[in-house]
Parts: structure tokens; C-alpha cells; sequence
């Protein structure tokens, strides 16, 4: 295996609890980063005291403090500091496994190659963050079985530096984790280079516990999805990371509100909704079969829970629109 050399960036807003244990993992990774630059977003908690801790003990760690700007600004001024021939990003409450940096570099062998995906797990007990992994896992299952991949998350990320930095990096102009690391990624697939999804790189992450956060997050995703599809508005269609049945899913979610408001006038209204309900408990039927053969509390919840999804999602798309 040709020797690559890689610089490790993680962008950290209030995360001083979670660092001592990811830097632990960076360093004992089975091939070593040649750095890990730790970029602090501002943060209001003990972030400063203790990645200044971490780099007297651990010398690869290369702190930076910045004003606060979101987590596309932070990972782009590390990737700017960084020296490795391939920049690989993760996210400061991530924990990878020892040979996640081994996996994530391999397919830059392939000289094509301009961007890795890796994946995650969790090993969290919370019923929401349970149905959150089972959710990812449906998107990984499309995602092997897509002719080609156009999506990178940042949580397990890697860019030939030279690519990433010819493309400016990420999109700054996204405020918070909301779709600044796809909308790289189809740069990237438009430039000609090759994007690799690689399951064995294996961070394990934390899942939102409460149902409340978990739709919070749905709602701003969906809000800066025009944002992401203004320059790419093929992906709108088909990408290879979103279910095609979300869509539909939303779509049903908009009829069922029509449904619902004119139900006053007549039953026929009253049973469309009902009959538009039942298409979108069917339309979850991979995700329960998914979900059934690892957790089936949340495949008997499931329902509810993409429900709920359409919910804010819906809401957050029309929103997102309005406010355009």
C-alpha cells in the first residue's frame, strides 16, 4: 500500500467533554494522521483549557481557537492549515475505530478518486437515537447499491487536499450543519473525480436521545435544502443518499393537510386522508423490514416516527422556500 499522508481536522464547538476520548482514538489509530488540527468554533465551555491540555500530551494535536462561524467555516480554516496529501474530517463527538484513517484512505490508491465516505454506528440506548441509526442505515443500503456516489458527511469525510482546496472547501455561507458537506460533494462528482463510499470506516457518533432535538434537526435540514439545491438542481431529483420514498412521503404529507382542511365540507375528504395515511405507513415498509431485523421496538414505532418526519420536514422545506 502506497504510503498517504493525512491531516485530521475536527471542528469543535462546546465539546470539551467529548475530546479527550476522540484525540485517544486519533492517535491510536493503526495508520497515523501526520497531524490532528482541532479547530474551536468559539466555544463557551472548557474547550480551550482542555485541547490545550490534550496537545502537550498528545504532539500531533495542532489547536486553533476562532470567532464563531459555523462548522464549514471551521473545517475550511483547518483544511487550509493542514500539509497531508488527503484532508480527513470527522466531528468532535465521533469516536472512530482503530483502523477508521487505514479504511478511509485505501481507495485514494485509485488516482481517480477525490472523495471518501465513511460510516457510522452508535452505541447509544435511547429509542430515538436507535431509530436515527436504523434511519442512516437505510441510506447506507442505497448507497451500495448506487452506480455512483455523490455524498459525502462530514462526520466521516476525506478529500484529495489538492481537489478540496481547487474547489474552496466548504460553502461558508450555511450557519450550521445543514447540507454545506453534500453540496461539496456535488462539486466534487461535477469536477470529474470519483467519490468512494467505504462502510469498514467505522466512527461511532452520538445520535440525538430526545425526540424533540431529533425533529429540530429534521426541520433545519429540510429549511436549507433550496439553499443546497440553488447550484444543483438535478440533485433535487435523485441523489445517492436520499430515499426516493422520503419524497414521496413528504408529498403525501402536504395532500394529507388539503385533505384534512377540506374534510369540513365532506367525508370523501376525511376518507382520502385516511387512505393517504395508510400509503404512507406502506411507503415505510424497507425501513421497518430494516429495522426488524435489529431492533424491532423500532420497527413497531417506526410508523410514528416517519410521520413525524414528514411533519417537520414538509414544514422546514415550505420554510425554507419562503424565506429564500
Amino acid at each position: 500500500m502506497t504510503k498517504i499522508s493525512a491531516s485530521v481536522v475536527i471542528p469543535s464547538y462546546n465539546a470539551a467533554k467529548h475530546l479527550p476520548k476522540l484525540i485517544s482514538s486519533l492517535s491510536s489509530q493503526t495508520t497515523k494522521p501526520i497531524e490532528i488540527i482541532l479547530v474551536d468554533d468559539g466555544s463557551t465551555d472548557d474547550t480551550k483549557e482542555v485541547a490545550t491540555t490534550l496537545a502537550k500530551k498528545y504532539k500531533l494535536l495542532r489547536y486553533f481557537r476562532t470567532k464563531n462561524g459555523g462548522p464549514a467555516k471551521a473545517r475550511n480554516f483547518g483544511a487550509w492549515k493542514s500539509k497531508g496529501e488527503v484532508i480527513v474530517f470527522t466531528d468532535s463527538d465521533c469516536t472512530p475505530e482503530k483502523s477508521w484513517l487505514a479504511e478511509m484512505l485505501k481507495p485514494f490508491e485509485n488516482k481517480k478518486v477525490g472523495g471518501v465516505q465513511g460510516a457510522y454506528k452508535t452505541k447509544q440506548k435511547e429509542l430515538v437515537a436507535r431509530f436515527s441509526q436504523i434511519e442512516i442505515e437505510e441510506r447506507y443500503e442505497k448507497m451500495k447499491h448506487a452506480k455512483a456516489i455523490d455524498w459525502i458527511g462530514s462526520y466521516s469525510a476525506a478529500y484529495k487536499a489538492s481537489t478540496y482546496k481547487k474547489l474552496k472547501g466548504f460553502d461558508e455561507s450555511f450557519p450550521i450543519a445543514s447540507g454545506e458537506d453534500p453540496e461539496l460533494s456535488y462539486r466534487l462528482q461535477k469536477e470529474g473525480q470519483a467519490i468512494v463510499f467505504n462502510p469498514k470506516a467505522i466512527v461511532y457518533h452520538l445520535h440525538p436521545t430526545n425526540l424533540g432535538k431529533y425533529l429540530k434537526t429534521k426541520f433545519f435540514r429540510a429549511y436549507y435544502r433550496p439553499k443546497m439545491y440553488a447550484g444543483h438542481k438535478d440533485k433535487m431529483v435523485n441523489d445517492s443518499y436520499t430515499p426516493q420514498v422520503l419524497k414521496f412521503q413528504i408529498i403525501l404529507f402536504y395532500l394529507m393537510i388539503l385533505s384534512a382542511i377540506f374534510s369540513v365540507l365532506s367525508t370523501f375528504f376525511t376518507n382520502i386522508f385516511c387512505l393517504l395515511l395508510v400509503i404512507h405507513i406502506v411507503l415505510g415498509a424497507r425501513l421497518f423490514s430494516l429495522a426488524w431485523k435489529k431492533d424491532r421496538t423500532v420497527a413497531i414505532l417506526s410508523p410514528i416516527f416517519l410521520l413525524l418526519r414528514s411533519v417537520v420536514f414538509g414544514t422546514g422545506l415550505v420554510w425554507g422556500m419562503i424565506k429564500k
